[in-house]
């Protein structure tokens, strides 16, 4: 069996956000108190087009003001600025470039997200985020294309013998979506019952795994 790529979740998986002020979502409710009823089509307009917190209040027609939006921003770099990656997670990246496996990130995440991710990030091989491929997880046309960034096919193993391999901490998301695309899924849970509590012993698996017949 040969691995050909490991696609990992961003948030809750390699990336740990320890002051959550969630700006986008103070946003809506900001507009639902102008009696605006968003249903789930507002998050998706949110992660699937290129649009910071001013472009989303016009894009979803919330009013808000000069002052309104200033808090937002700086909630917004409250929160990016608490971003850092968990403690296993260069351990475990690093152990699978050792093994000359490709490694790409698949996120569901609005576009003001995705530089601070690609800087703590660095010389990975694909990025997939939502808002540039214009659909979100659990769509199989995430998982699609961030194999296609990442030059590698899901569902070879019928064919090839290959294999891609996901992990993440979203259990209906990032092992079940990816099931259900031909990828090899897996969930981790840092507290109990996953399939994983870290990732040092996913990449442990998988190094295992790279030349196993």
């Amino acid at each position: 069996m040969k691995i050909s790529g490991v696609i990992f979740d961003a948030f809750g998986t390699l990336i740990d956000v320890k002051k959550r002020t969630n700006p986008f979502l103070q946003l809506l409710k900001h507009g639902r108190r102008q009696g605006r009823k968003f249903r789930s089509g507002a998050t998706q307009i949110i992660m699937t087009q290129d649009l910071d917190l001013t472009e989303a209040a016009l894009s979803l027609e919330i009013r808000i003001g000069y002052l309104g939006l200033q808090r937002l921003e700086r909630l917004l770099e409250e929160e990016l600025n608490s971003m850092t990656l968990f403690p296993d997670a260069l351990e475990a990246i690093d152990m699978l470039r050792q093994a000359g496996i490709r490694i790409a990130i698949c996120s569901n995440l609005a576009s003001v997200y995705g530089p601070p991710v690609q800087q703590l990030l660095q010389g990975l091989d694909a990025f997939g985020f939502s808002y540039q491929i214009g659909a979100t997880k659990p769509s199989p046309i995430m998982y699609m294309e961030t194999c296609k960034l990442l030059g590698v096919a899901p569902g070879e193993l019928l064919t090839t013998g290959e294999r891609v391999l996901m992990i993440g901490d979203s259990r209906p998301f990032d092992r079940d979506g990816a099931r259900a695309n031909g990828i090899s899924g897996f969930w981790i849970n840092r507290g109990d019952g996953g399939d994983f509590s870290n990732l040092v012993d996913f990449a442990e698996m998988v190094v295992a795994n790279v030349n196993a017949p």
